[in-house]
């Protein structure tokens, strides 16, 4: 075991030339991983996690990463163990938490699409929603394989991955114990109470917002969020500076753009179909066009992405064929434990078996007709699913798996299948219905490939071995897919979707792009601007994708996180000298993890309790405040105090 206390600064920075990082456990060391009691743990956190981020999700239409909260009830289960005699290793509570956090990225997938088919008058059956929800599981985690060593190894201090970070940090911290621990576990505390103010006792806002004086309909606002604050810290100023500027760009000029171009127009612009954009809000306009634009600009930075990516992708692939030449002509190789993965032969036979039981099986995409048209929507689930696999690792590296923007690169698998069908002439309801479980697969594999690449970088800092941690995901999607397709057709019975209680708002969006492109009325000149926006990037040396990542998630989500980065700038460069900077760097990211962790605990308490009650908890309200100019005042007043506090104990001394 490593005798140093905690991760190190080579956690968070590229190596030096000719040296690689050294985990927390070294290679040559034997603990116990992959055993029983973890995959266990995992499985059984997975199952209560994921029911609870399908009604969040179909709430509100986001999920959050279970990685930290499943991490840290793991090790306050091995404390329990430990106490009773059975003690634990940090790889195992790293094993649990990854098999554990597999389940949320199923839920996003699920709850992105699948409501439109009940919104359709379909009602998908528990076997094909299953089924959906494995295959996409598995084409993620498979389509990540070839790409761990590159992602996670060579960009190591380049890709962040902060929740993959974030979930070391606290794993470490626990191991270690003394001063670096309260760090974590104060943030944790921390976190979950001023989430526990906004969200359960509804005591003051989760957000605010302000509308400028000029020009009409720019908007201001900020999601009063210590996890996105945190996430902030993590990422630094670079990445969150270029995010809040793709946000900016959105609420600042393109909204009053379309509210001063919509001014003299007498019928609404479709999407829309009933209010015209001069009688439109800030939020409606962007609901309504915005995002067009922002799902534009995220495909296009993707395909930039790809394209760049490449090289690195061949490069992978090649050594791995050189492996199983080496294996096949008997030439050992030796791999320490720590870069072993699963054997790509593995990796292609599992691919190729998902893709042919999809054209094959009749019950996976439902009533679409022969088997042409389930070939044609199988080969759509490889192509997408391998492009966004490649995306979403890369976007999730630099804003974390809450921010991924899944839906942004659904749209853009529908608007390609779609278009598919079209040319084909499949644009009835059996059609749509095709497009979007395709949708739903791509979806998932997206969703899932951003959670693996950020437990890998977990396992990368920690010292794990890759095979034991990408069974592990393949375990804990095929537990969890069954229980989280319950809860959703159990929410649906309940409720219903597009309710007020469960609008389902992602998918309500994804049918209306299918709806557009199938009856040939989908705006392609939103999403032509979004490709514009994404080339001008590139053009003029802009990081596109985290960039366009911005236009597309409302600035209230950028803002918090701009600051946590401006914050650690400030910290960093107002240090006397590289070790203070360092005891600075060190103390906040403990608390931004602690943050994430703590948010994350009781955003899956409120959804767990919503699911139990039918409802959210009703909490005090923001009444007593009076007036909504105080309730925001307030919410400021209480964030900024939170600010304050975090800057304090990053800038304390090491007690």
């Amino acid at each position: 075991m490593s005798a140093r206390k905690g991760l190190g600064p080579g956690a968070f920075e590229p190596p030096p030339p000719g040296r690689s990082y050294e985990p927390y456990v070294p290679a040559a060391a034997g603990l116990a991983e992959f055993t029983f009691k973890a995959i266990g743990l995992g499985i059984v956190f997975g199952i209560v996690f994921g029911a609870a981020n399908a009604y969040l999700g179909l709430r509100a239409g986001l999920t959050i990463s279970t990685s930290i909260p499943v991490a840290v009830m793991t090790v306050a289960v091995f404390k329990a163990l430990q106490a009773a005699g059975r003690k634990g290793t940090i790889l195992e509570a790293n094993l649990s938490q990854t098999v554990g956090s597999a389940s949320s990225s199923l839920a996003s997938g699920i709850i992105f699409t699948l409501p439109a088919l009940f919104l359709w008058g379909l009602s998908p059956s528990l076997l094909q929603m299953t089924m959906l929800a494995m295959c996409g599981g598995l084409l993620g985690i498979l389509f990540m394989v070839p790409l761990r060593q590159f992602l996670i190894h060579r960009e190591h201090g380049k890709l962040p991955y902060p929740e993959g970070t974030a979930c070391a940090e606290v794993l470490v911290a626990n191991e270690t114990g003394g001063g670096n621990a309260r760090f974590v576990f104060i943030g944790l505390a921390a976190g979950a109470a001023f989430k526990a103010l906004t969200s359960w006792a509804r005591a003051i806002p989760d957000s605010v917002h302000a509308a400028l004086p000029w020009p009409r309909k720019a908007e201001l606002g900020m999601d009063l969020s210590p996890a996105l604050f945190g996430v902030g810290y993590i990422l630094g100023i670079r990445i969150a500076a270029v995010m809040v500027g793709g946000g900016l760009l959105s609420w600042l000029v393109i909204i009053p753009l379309l509210d001063w171009w919509g001014a003299g127009r007498t019928l609404p612009l479709y999407p829309e179909t009933q209010l015209l954009m001069t009688d439109m809000s800030p939020a409606q306009l962007w609901t309504r066009y915005v995002r067009y634009i922002g799902a534009g600009a995220v495909a296009a930075a993707g395909i930039i992405t790809l394209v760049r990516s490449l090289p690195v992708m061949l490069d992978s692939f090649r050594i791995g064929f050189d492996q199983l030449r080496d294996r096949r002509d008997q030439v050992p190789v030796a791999v320490p434990r720590t870069a072993r993965d699963l054997p790509l032969r593995f990796v292609g036979i599992g691919v190729v078996t998902i893709v042919a039981v999809l054209a094959v099986v009749p019950v996976a995409f439902g009533e679409v007709g022969g088997v042409g048209i389930r070939l044609v929507a199988a080969v759509c689930v490889a192509v997408f699913a391998f492009f966004f696999v490649t995306v979403a690792s890369r976007i999730v590296g630099l804003v974390g798996v809450t921010s991924n923007p899944t839906s942004g690169m659904t749209i853009a698998a529908l608007l390609g299948t779609a278009g598919i069908f079209l040319a084909f002439g499949w644009t009835d309801l059996s059609g749509k219905a095709a497009a979007i479980t395709v949708g739903c697969v791509v979806a998932i594999a997206a969703s899932i490939s951003g959670d693996t690449s950020q437990d890998l970088k977990t396992g990368y800092l920690l010292g794990a071995t890759p095979r034991h941690q990408q069974v592990g995901e393949l375990v804990g999607v095929l537990t969890s897919a069954v229980f989280v397709c319950l809860a959703v057709l159990l929410l649906a019975e309940t409720f219903g979707f597009g309710s007020t209680e469960l609008p389902a708002p992602q998918a309500t969006l994804m049918k209306l792009v299918i709806d557009g492109v199938l009856d040939q009325s989908l705006p392609w000149g939103l999403v032509a601007v979004g490709i514009g926006i994404a080339v001008a990037c590139e053009l003029l040396k802009i990081p596109s994708l985290p960039f366009a990542v911005g236009v597309y998630l409302p600035v209230s989500t950028m803002t918090p996180i701009f600051l946590g980065g401006l914050i650690r700038w400030w910290a960093e460069r107002s240090a006397q000298g590289a070790v203070e900077a360092g005891e600075r760097r060190e103390r906040g990211i403990l608390l931004g993890s602690g943050f994430v962790g703590g948010e994350g605990l009781l955003g899956v308490a409120i959804a767990g309790a919503a699911f139990v009650l039918g409802r959210r908890p009703l909490g005090l309200g923001t009444g007593w405040l009076g007036s909504d100019l105080l309730a925001t005042l307030v919410g400021l007043t209480a964030f900024t105090a939170f600010a304050a506090w975090f800057v304090l104990q990053v800038y304390r001394s090491g007690r």
